[in-house]
């Protein structure tokens, strides 16, 4: 590493590593433990659709009392206690009420049902399957995004540094300008320009370091810590170097999350197809009753009826055809957006690639330009002290070596995030 990224003290705080960042990202999180229950609720329609296999049981107890002439006619033949009485004309238009405590246990099995329930289970397995695989690609975004906030602190942490040492260089050059101004080789003016330089480089400090208490807030949410711990971010070990870009592009193809989902849509797709196809067959089911009618509980009757039902959409208005035809263009559309993803995936290696190879370009540039920038404050200011440079060119110095330092944490921090975006866009994370 860089040392700009420098390691802060660590007394009394909890050591933070940029792997630790992530994993906490992916587990520790509001946002995982949300992704795992969604996994969780996809687990369980699985289990919803294979009780399509078992048989249906219902168990039904009510209580009925009243003189309405079918109602009393059929309770008295299940209670089985009709009579030749009963079949008077006046006792069947004005029956006497009745009351019929029944008990009933309801069966049914399907028997075929050409393969509906069997895909109903395989489409809610694969849809198990896309929520997991959303689930990895978003608990990478996790890990990137803590990944994000973790060199942020780093960055702010150094800025912090930067800020604090370009103060204590300015307050060194204005304690300068004031003894050549007390001997008389300078004027107020210089004295004053120091002034103003040395407010300008304070007002960066405070900004840094409020920059810094608001990273350090962002990143403990991040990975899932109490807002008010305080951790201490350790700076990585230098991005190791990448392979080339067809290994990468066939490694993310086998890996990324977004790639399994797609083919995942496309099975998914097929299978709606098979299923819309088998709506236009019979459907066999095998059922089951059996009742106890009574005046109560304790003088109940039983009886069972057992039967088959097969049952055959003739005619629905063309919707079952139009529902295959729509399955069928759906498995059109899965697979053109699974080829746009495969190129999406591709564009995102490569172009994760580049951005990784500039940033350490910058970082290079920007480290040979900070320490020329710093060689040319030392030669500047010995210059002034010999009369031979101006105040100005004092502080032309000291401000480009400001910018220098800017430059060189920036191009160092985009290096360890374009190294954990590149390792998402390969499906490593």
């Amino acid at each position: 590493m860089v040392t700009t990224l420098a390691v802060a003290d660590v007394h009394g705080q909890t050591p933070l590593t940029l792997a630790d960042a992530m994993r906490r990202a992916q587990t520790a999180t509001a946002e995982a433990r949300a992704l795992a229950a969604a996994a969780d609720e996809a687990v369980e329609r699985v289990r919803q659709a294979r009780a399509g296999y078992l048989p249906r049981v219902d168990l039904t107890e009510s209580v009925q009392h009243g003189n309405q002439p079918v109602f009393v006619f059929g309770s008295l033949l299940s209670q089985q206690r009709f009579t030749a009485a009963n079949f008077a004309i006046e006792e069947l238009n004005r029956p006497s009420p009745v009351t019929n405590v029944r008990t009933g246990l309801a069966v049914e099995q399907p028997v075929f049902d050409a393969g509906l329930t069997r895909l109903s289970v395989e489409s809610a397995a694969i849809g198990r399957d896309i929520v997991a695989a959303s689930r990895a690609g978003a608990q990478q975004d996790l890990a990137l995004g803590a990944a994000r906030a973790f060199v942020r602190v780093l960055q702010l942490e150094s800025a912090v540094r930067s800020s604090l040492a370009a103060v204590e260089a300015a307050e060194s050059d204005l304690a300068r300008a004031r003894a050549r101004r007390d001997v008389g080789m300078v004027t107020d003016a210089d004295v004053l320009d120091v002034e103003v330089h040395l407010a300008d480089v304070r007002q960066r400090q405070v900004a840094s370091v409020a920059d810094l208490t608001v990273a350090r807030i962002q990143l403990n949410e991040a990975v899932g810590a109490p807002l008010d711990e305080v951790l201490t971010v350790v700076p990585p070990d230098p991005p190791r170097a990448t392979a080339s870009a067809e290994t990468l592009v066939r490694e993310a193809l086998m890996s990324r999350s977004n790639r399994r989902e797609a083919e995942l849509h496309v099975t998914l797709a097929a299978n709606a197809l098979r299923a819309a196809q088998a709506a236009l067959l019979p459907r066999v089911d095998v059922q089951g009753g059996w009742e106890f009618n009574g005046q109560g509980l304790a003088d109940q009757r039983s009886s069972w009826i057992i039967g088959a039902q097969v049952q055959m959409n003739l005619f629905r208005g063309f919707r079952d055809t139009a529902r295959v035809a729509e399955a069928r263009h759906a498995e059109v559309r899965t697979k053109a957006e699974r080829e746009g993803v495969e190129r999406a995936i591709e564009v995102d290696v490569r172009a994760g690639m580049a951005r990784l190879d500039a940033a350490r370009a910058r970082e290079r540039v920007g480290q040979a330009a900070l320490t020329q920038a710093r060689e040319g404050q030392r030669i500047v200011r010995n210059r002034y002290e010999s009369g031979l440079a101006t105040i100005g060119d004092v502080l032309r110095a000291a401000s480009a070596v400001l910018d220098a330092e800017s430059r060189a944490i920036a191009a160092q921090a985009d290096v360890i995030v374009l190294a954990v975006a590149l390792d998402r866009a390969a499906g490593r994370l």
